[in-house]
């Protein structure tokens, strides 16, 4: 299965489905509208360009849609950072690391996870 790219304001939509699925389009309206100042129409465009992108399902209840998320968050993560290293940073992550690092003040705990992290990709064969 491909997984398709979307947009920020898409990320917010299956930011709400993902937790608890399957959502109706009056939920997903009900948990963006009020904090986005999106109109409901807006947020029921987002969905359908999510289900054309084959992110979402539905499924029609009596007159409403109920809609599955066909990706996980952590597939669509993946293409996302695969994305941005490759256009940002030329495919290195390094430099991206270092990047990040220099950036934001890391704390000890960061610190220790990104050791740990590092111990473990070099394991691997």
């Amino acid at each position: 299965m491909k997984v398709p790219r979307i947009s920020e304001a898409e990320w917010e939509v299956m930011k709400v489905i993902w937790p608890n699925p399957p959502c109706s389009a009056h939920e997903v309206v009900a948990a963006l509208a009020p904090s986005k100042a999106w109109s409901v129409g807006t947020i029921k465009t987002l969905l359908n360009r999510l289900h054309s992108k084959g992110a979402l399902r539905f499924e029609k209840v009596g007159k409403s849609y109920r809609y599955h998320p066909v990706v996980t968050e952590e597939q669509l993560r993946a293409v996302e950072t695969e994305s941005f290293v490759d256009r940002v940073f030329d495919g290195s992550l390094s430099p991206m690391i270092a990047h990040f690092a220099r950036m934001r003040m890391l704390s000890d705990q960061d610190l220790d996870e990104l050791e740990r992290i590092l111990r473990e990709g070099r394991k691997r064969p």
